[in-house]
Parts: structure tokens; C-alpha cells; sequence
């Protein structure tokens, strides 16, 4: 069962049982500082249209929807703190905590995750690498995000290992033919590609994050059954990976885009809406 709740997430946050979920995964704004926007469109072939593809061919684009958001704030780890406490609250003794964000606030945020966790409850940072998109010419070009993962009890969490899917040796020369066709675990560092901006998984949500990313995660950091939370929930890719996976998810966004993507994205599941904003 995945359960949407339309509104501001704190406010959902302390109505929700004490040790209710056993992962919590959170995606929320990385305060770039200006709107984040995603236009979802289509290509047909029209010989006066505004595009050139393959082959000299002409083709005219189709706007269907643009999702925007502003992506500032004043002061991020207070707007973070009281959601995270409430994060740590939520978790059952052996749930774990994911929050996925990049170098603007990262640093920031591990100190505030070690004050309301625990510094001995930090277990790792996982960078998640990727290598699209435009390059910058003043500096090494950013093409990472960084998740940071927190355990409620580090004596005692989830972490099913023989779960873990397997990834190609980069010098499979080294280690011999039967481990090279076996693969290798994946260390802290996640080579994955972004969403595909013309690919059957995108949604047109902004910051969509891609679902091998997040099911990893959820198959790695939880069990069948359990109930997972996500009080960013933006496109719904926890959603996606919970049902995938065989686990319950309750999702918070106060995006009436979001909604309308996660509504559209899981409705071949298992779906309730527990809340709509007014």
C-alpha cells in the first residue's frame, strides 16, 4: 500500500506514530538558490517544424506541462532540524535514515544530522556519481550527490548484504574469470546515471532521482512488509520502489505538481490519498 498525504510535511509528521517506519529516505530542496524547473514535451514530425533531428528531418515541439519550484532558503538547517527530529522519532530501533542532498548543504546538514542522531549513528556518505549534462569552465564540474546515512541504534539496523545487487569489476583482468563474471559489491561511491530526459522513467518532475538509485536503498535498508516514509516525496520514486520491492510507503509532498506526477506515476498500485490540501 503506498499512501499520499497533500500537504506540509511537518504538520503530517507529528500526527504519525512514534517507531512507525523502518526507512526513511528524504530527497528534499538543495537550496540552489533559484527556481528549479522541468518542461515536459513531445517531438512529432512536421517538415515546417521549429526542430532539426536525425537525418536532416524537421519536427515540432509540444509543450504539455512545466513544473517549477523555488529552491531558497534563509536558514536551511533550521528549516531541516525539525523535520529530521521527527525523523528520528518516526524510525523503528533498528530503521535507518537517508538524506540525499549535494555540496551546497551537505556539510551543514552532517552536523545537524550528528547533534539530532548522534555522532556514533552516522554509518555512512554515500556519493551517488554521475557524468551528464553541461560542463563548467572556472572549476571542476560538479557530477555528484552526496547521501548520508544514519542508523537510530548503530549496533542494531537493517543491512541485508546478500541483497546488495552486483556491479562489473572495472579491471576484471586482475581478479580472474570466475569473479569477474560474479561482479563486485558496490562500495560508497554509486556510479548511476540521472533519469533520462527522453527515457520511459521520467515523469517531468524536476529533481527526479533515479528509481536503481533509491530501490538499492529500500532493498538493502529494509525488509518485506515494512513501511517506508518519504516527507519529500516529489515524483514518487520511493513510492515506485517500495511497491517493487514489496514494502509500504507513505509519501508527504505539499506540490500540487508533485501530486499530480505521483498520482499519474503509481496508479498501478496499491494507492490511497489519506490527505488533500484544502
Amino acid at each position: 500500500m503506498i499512501t499520499l498525504h497533500h500537504s506540509e510535511n511537518l504538520g503530517v509528521l507529528k500526527t504519525l506514530k512514534s517507531g512507525l517506519f523502518s526507512l526513511i529516505y528524504i530527497d528534499p530542496p538543495f537550496n540552489t538558490g533559484r527556481a528549479q524547473t522541468r518542461t515536459r514535451t513531445s517531438m512529432t514530425r512536421d517538415p515546417s517544424g521549429d526542430r532539426t533531428g536525425f537525418g536532416g528531418q524537421r519536427y515540432r515541439t509540444r509543450v504539455h506541462s512545466t513544473t517549477t519550484f523555488a529552491d531558497a532558503f534563509d536558514d536551511y538547517t533550521a528549516f531541516l532540524a525539525p523535520r529530521i527530529e521527527e525523523a528520528r522519532r518516526l524510525l523503528t530501533p533498528t530503521g535507518s535514515f537517508f538524506l540525499h542532498l549535494d555540496y551546497r548543504e551537505v556539510h551543514y546538514a552532517k552536523v545537524l544530522c550528528d547533534r539530532i542522531f548522534g555522532r556514533e549513528s552516522f554509518k555512512n556518505e554515500i556519493i551517488w556519481a554521475y557524468d551528464y549534462g553541461a560542463r563548467a569552465k572556472a572549476r571542476w564540474s560538479p557530477k555528484h550527490d552526496n547521501i548520508l546515512w544514519y542508523a537510530k541504534d548503530p549496533e542494531r539496523n537493517t543491512f541485508n548484504y546478500d541483497k546488495i545487487d552486483r556491479i562489473p569489476y572495472m579491471a576484471p583482468g586482475l581478479v580472474g574469470p570466475e569473479k569477474a563474471a560474479r561482479g563486485k559489491t558496490p562500495t560508497d561511491t554509486w556510479w548511476h546515471t540521472i533519469v533520462s530526459p527522453t527515457g520511459k522513467e521520467k515523469t517531468g518532475y524536476p529533481t527526479q532521482k533515479p528509481l536503481g538509485i533509491v530501490r538499492r536503498i529500500v532493498r538493502v535498508h529494509s525488509n518485506p512488509g515494512d513501511t517506508l516514509l518519504d516527507f519529500f516525496a516529489g515524483s514518487g520514486t520511493l513510492g515506485e520502489a517500495a511497491a517493487l520491492e514489496n514494502r509500504n510507503a507513505v509519501l508527504v509532498d505539499e506540490s500540487p505538481d508533485a501530486m499530480r506526477v505521483m498520482k499519474r506515476r503509481l496508479s498501478k498500485y496499491e494507492l490511497k490519498v489519506a490527505r488533500e490540501i484544502a
